[in-house]
């Protein structure tokens, strides 16, 4: 009993400033937590809908981590603030700024997204995690490790995917072979999912003059895209894709489909701001903030976008309902699906229509689920 009493260490008394440092940050936290798991019910279709809940979350956020680099010490000593809090207070804004962008498809957010995954990895925020004897812990650092591949695909950071790769993996050895979790062979699949992936987005290897291989991005950017002939008048501009992923046992990393990957980047122009030369080995402040004045923006960089993976037919026509009712007067839609075809049972005739067939969609219910197969664990798919 001396020799725990010895190892416990008392927390020192705190004066009436303290106190108000160490409430406040508790009152932030808590209202983060709030403000993101409501996050989740948000409806994916739309804009009006979701758009000002997002701009209240941000703020919170970007107050709460201001806070915390402004009252370090004090937290550390008074509240026993430890280095896994703080990443998981950088991997929540660096979710946001990812969900972000898939809901608008501003490439912007990706590198926003990717300044905090950095921050957490150069800074070891989780390095502590798997002596904290507590699974759970190890399950947010194997989550980071995953979204933080996935920013990395979209961004066309391969050198860096590979190492994620390699760290995830022996991540998912320690914490399997630590625990013993029930979860291990979804992790597994997890990562085998990841390796399939790269290697069938990397079946041909592009090198230059010198033989080098050099990364190439099916982005628009000013190199490759025509100019417009300002003699023409423009009639209709892209203002709203649905791509939908429904082909049976293709290549995907979670509900992500290798044909979704490549055609989401060809429908977006490259990010504006270049980091890949900045190296975030401190912590970084959010960037940028969307609807900083509590106005949205009226030009988009990119047409908006919305990614389906496997859609009932009903969900189809929701979203193509919705993609419709966003469109300006002279806004286009363009509606791209990968699908197995179905071969129609009726005979030829001049009025068959879709009596001769068309494309497969899934007619699962809600909440079903595949049987003998390993249900995964939800990595990526929190919030959309």
């Amino acid at each position: 009993m001396e020799k725990m009493a010895d190892e416990i260490t008392p927390v020192p008394p705190m004066d009436e400033n303290e106190k108000r440092i160490v409430n406040e940050f508790c009152h932030l936290l808590e209202k983060s937590k709030q403000l993101f798991n409501g996050l989740r019910d948000l409806p994916q279709y739309g804009h009006k809908q979701w758009q000002s809940y997002f701009g209240r979350t941000f703020d919170v956020y970007t107050k709460l981590w201001k806070f915390q680099q402004q009252h370090r010490q004090v937290l550390d000593v008074k509240y026993g603030l430890k280095r896994w809090q703080i990443g998981e207070v950088a991997s929540k804004i660096g979710q946001l700024y990812y969900h972000y962008y898939l809901r608008t498809s501003e490439t912007n957010y990706l590198n926003e997204s990717f300044a905090f995954y950095s921050a957490i990895r150069m800074r070891a925020y989780y390095s502590k995690a798997n002596k904290e004897e507590r699974p759970d812990l190890m399950v947010k650092k194997l989550r980071f490790y995953a979204r933080f591949i996935v920013v990395c695909l979209l961004l066309k950071k391969m050198k860096l995917v590979r190492d994620l790769v390699r760290e995830l993996a022996k991540q998912i050895d320690d914490y399997t072979g630590t625990y013993e979790p029930e979860d291990h062979m979804e992790w597994n699949l997890v990562l085998g999912e990841i390796k399939a992936f790269i290697e069938a987005d990397n079946l041909i290897s592009v090198v230059d003059v010198d033989a080098t291989s050099i990364v190439v991005s099916h982005r628009l950017t000013p190199l490759n895209t025509p100019p417009l002939d300002k003699s023409s008048h423009v009639h209709f501009t892209l203002q709203e894709i649905i791509i939908v992923g429904n082909t049976h046992e293709q290549v995907k990393f979670s509900e992500l489909t290798l044909d979704m990957f490549r055609m989401l980047q060809t429908l977006e122009r490259e990010p504006q701001e270049d980091l890949t030369n900045q190296i975030y080995d401190a912590s970084p402040a959010p960037g940028r903030q969307p609807f900083e004045n509590g106005d949205r923006p009226n030009k988009r960089e990119n047409p908006h976008k919305y990614l389906l993976y496997k859609p009932t037919y009903s969900q189809l026509n929701t979203f193509l309902a919705s993609g419709f009712k966003e469109l300006p007067p002279t806004g286009a839609l363009l509606l791209y699906i990968s699908a197995d075809g179905c071969h129609g049972n009726a005979k030829l005739t001049d009025d068959a229509a879709y009596d001769l067939g068309g494309v497969v969609t899934n007619s699962r219910k809600e909440g079903e689920t595949t049987n003998n197969k390993p249900k995964r664990p939800g990595t990526l798919k929190e919030m959309h």
